[in-house]
């Protein structure tokens, strides 16, 4: 079954310098019936103008993925980690017992478009901890894993039992995806429009994935997708 999440239905805040889409709960939005899927408990689009951004600011206790999807990110944290991240790459922070940071758009002239995933992690008070790796044309009309448990094939290493799977589809090219042992999974839309299992999705919508064998992506225009396998 797949429960639609449509990307005009989600909440959000536009600050001027930051333009920001909401898929579940988050700061001012709050919707009892959108708190977050399983182990996930963010998914925001965010567009940051021109050299503008996040101040320092603290986390713990959660489990931060950032995939840019436009322009470059840059990212300073009380790690001593520095690093601008751009199309492909996915940066992995996991906040534990405390750190914090700050993000910037890297640009002077230009936008920047990324998603910010929140995932509880297993435990609380754990090892604060920070990752990036590049994901290049491999994704291209494949589903690539760049996040897991266990850091399988090369993906970073997230504190949960979460696999997250990237995949850019040219238009009306196809991949399929089984989830194995994993009952729940949640699809986000990043770019395009494609079809899932005779669901039509468009940029901005997820859906929520319970008790379905496989995953059928075609995409009706050149899309970016990911797909999160959830316990």
């Amino acid at each position: 079954m797949l429960n639609v999440r449509k990307s005009n239905e989600r909440g959000g805040a536009n600050h001027g310098w930051l333009d920001s889409k909401h898929t579940f709960s988050f700061a001012d939005y709050y919707d009892p019936a959108h708190m977050g899927f399983r182990a996930l408990r963010v998914i925001n689009e965010d567009r940051v103008e021109a050299g503008a951004g996040f101040p320092t600011h603290p986390h713990r206790d959660m489990e931060i993925v950032s995939y840019v999807l436009e322009g470059a990110l840059e990212h300073k944290d009380s790690l001593g980690t520095g690093s601008v991240i751009r199309p492909g790459d996915v940066q992995r922070m996991s906040a534990g017992t405390g750190v914090t940071h700050s993000e910037y758009n890297h640009s002077p002239r230009e936008g920047v478009r990324f998603l910010q995933i929140w995932i509880v992690p297993r435990a609380r008070g754990l090892q604060p901890g920070y990752e990036q790796k590049t994901f290049g044309e491999e994704r291209r009309n494949a589903l690539r894993l760049v996040a897991s448990p266990d850091g399988q094939q090369g993906s970073v290493t997230v504190a949960q039992d979460v696999r997250l799977w990237a995949t850019v589809l040219d238009e009306g090219r196809e991949v399929v995806h089984e989830p194995g042992a994993y009952a729940h999974g949640w699809i986000q839309v990043a770019t395009g429009s494609v079809e899932v299992n005779g669901h039509r999705l468009g940029q901005g919508d997820g859906a929520a994935v319970t008790g379905e064998t496989a995953l059928r992506l075609r995409a009706l225009t050149n899309a970016e997708v990911l797909v999160f396998d959830l316990a």
